[in-house]
């Protein structure tokens, strides 16, 4: 099979000009909001116009969430590894779990001995990337008693592994050449080309050769993730991908049918292109690929190893059905209840004053494509349903003064209960900026769009943005319990249950307020 069956991801590759560093960070956030799976950024410390990249990625952290980080890709030549990999594990430490890294064997060889690098052939390049990896991975190895070393370019001397990594941090490759492609197939964990480099109809031949030196490395080639950085524009520009956003979805949704490339990072510079991309594109590729997994639309490829052709990728019929009709199911975003049970003794607000949206049109059709914004609305919500169990889980488990790694967190093996405590406090924070950042991109782009399209709408958009300042509060609140419980105050851990299931209430019954009221109007006009 062509198609690796891997999750698809999107992301995003923003030039770290330094004199536009506030557009930069923005960027970053915005990408953070709108779930996109990785920020990355070049790394050419000779480039005097650009910001150190590691210092970046390191900022960023606190900027942000849920995106993942890299470097894409990290120069080598300048970074030497053992360094490098307890920087990697650094990040991931401070960002939870979302450090990921990117490797080249090195290029522009003047930049690099301008910066007091030493200049390599390709074929000494590549080798001393082999060295690399070799020694990177033995860092993050906490098995490893000490790391010991001896190569041609780097000799490491009884150094003691760590930081431990909070995740498998994912190691990829950019590589172009038979050489390095065979060290990616059989050492990386993922390949990262770039359009203009590689572009799709090269795709092919580089993939065999990764898959030939996996299999020769006793890997499965499906061990590999394949990305793609994309440098294409919208509309009739140049680069790959072109056209509108449909376009886009169809050829990149072919490429991951056909060649199995899997995660799209654009190069962004604009607002506009990123929200393209992660709104337009990104969902419409997703449900084609949905589409052409179940009709087994994949390229297999045959004995000789040329790809059988398959029909041309499709989306499923659509159909339309009226809002709410059939046996609950046919209407696709189907607002989650509210049983009104409560954990609180305390009320964030009155339910019985929430206004109520006009009624919906009983024979209103509404296909899967309108259907599709309301629906995306309840699984965002359900991302932050599943979030927030996990923190009460965490509240639990520190509660009960002992926590197991398996159980929560992979970061939090080998903590001490007042580490713990702190974990509980990194967990929270970031779950309450994941909250404020969806209730940021509602108010100020959802709700004012559903307002001038549906006007008699106002007095439920109203009371929803209430309610989101009130939540506000509420984070608030979590944030000062868990400053008396890092502190040791007597009584910490009841004020942080406290605050927390005060939050539970509203946020359960916040949620499925705003999916009853808004998934019909969703359906007519749409997020934006």
């Amino acid at each position: 099979m062509a198609d690796y069956g891997h999750d698809l991801e999107f992301g995003i590759f923003i030039p770290p000009v330094a004199d536009q560093v506030s557009g930069v960070v923005e960027l970053a956030k915005v990408a953070d909001v709108l779930a996109l799976d990785l920020v990355t950024f070049q790394d050419h410390p000779y480039q005097a116009k650009f910001l150190d990249s590691w210092t970046l990625l390191s900022s960023l952290a606190g900027e942000t969430s849920n995106i993942r980080l890299a470097l894409n890709v990290a120069n080598l030549p300048l970074r030497p590894p053992a360094v490098l990999a307890r920087s990697v594990a650094s990040l991931d430490v401070i960002s939870g779990g979302r450090a990921e890294l990117g490797l080249g064997a090195g290029a522009f060889w003047d930049g690099v001995a301008s910066m007091g690098g030493e200049k390599r052939t390709p074929g000494q390049g590549v080798d001393q990337l082999a060295e690399a990896i070799e020694i990177i991975r033995s860092f993050w190895d906490m098995e490893n008693r000490s790391v010991n070393f001896e190569g041609e370019y780097y000799q490491v001397k009884g150094a003691h592994p760590g930081p431990e990594p909070v995740h498998p941090i994912g190691l990829w490759l950019g590589a172009y050449k038979p050489r390095m492609l065979a060290l990616t197939g059989s050492k990386a964990d993922g390949w990262i080309p770039s359009t203009g480099y590689a572009d799709p109809p090269e795709l092919p031949e580089m993939n065999a050769r990764i898959d030939e030196a996996a299999r020769e490395a006793g890997r499965d080639p499906g061990e590999i993730r394949r990305m793609y950085n994309l440098l294409g524009s919208f509309g009739s520009g140049e680069g790959w991908p072109v056209g509108d956003p449909g376009d886009w979805a169809e050829q990149l949704a072919t490429l991951t049918l056909e060649q199995g490339m899997s995660s799209y990072i654009l190069s962004v510079s604009s607002e506009e292109v990123l929200r393209t991309f992660a709104e337009e594109v990104a969902p419409a590729v997703r449900e084609l690929v949905e589409a052409g997994r179940a009709q087994g639309l994949t390229a297999e490829k045959d004995s000789a190893g040329s790809v059988e052709e398959k029909p041309p990728v499709t989306a499923p019929p659509a159909s339309s059905v009226p809002f709410g009709e059939g046996n609950g199911t046919a209407f696709a975003a189907t607002p989650t209840p509210d049983d009104g049970s409560r954990l609180s003794s305390e009320k964030p607000w009155d339910d019985s004053t929430r206004p109520e949206g006009p009624v919906a049109d009983p024979d209103r059709l509404y296909s899967p494509d309108e259907q599709a914004a309301g629906k995306h609305l309840i699984d965002v919500h359900d991302g932050l349903r599943q979030e927030l169990e996990q923190l009460r889980g965490l509240v639990a488990q520190v509660e009960q003064g002992k926590v197991e790694a398996d159980e929560v967190r992979s970061y939090i093996n080998r903590m001490t209960i007042r580490q713990n405590n702190w974990t509980l406090g990194v967990y929270c924070e970031s779950y309450c900026r994941i909250v404020t950042g969806h209730h940021t991109l509602e108010d100020r782009s959802v709700f004012p769009h559903l307002r001038s399209s549906v006007p008699e709408l106002s007095p439920v958009l109203d009371r929803l943005g209430d309610e989101h300042e009130v939540i506000t509060e509420l984070l608030e609140g979590v944030d000062q319990a868990l400053v008396k419980l890092v502190s040791g105050e007597s009584g910490g851990m009841a004020e942080v249950r406290k605050a927390v299931d005060l939050l539970t209430d509203a946020l359960r019954s916040h949620f499925s307020y705003e999916e009853r009221e808004l998934i019909e109007p969703l359906a007519r006009v749409g997020f934006y």
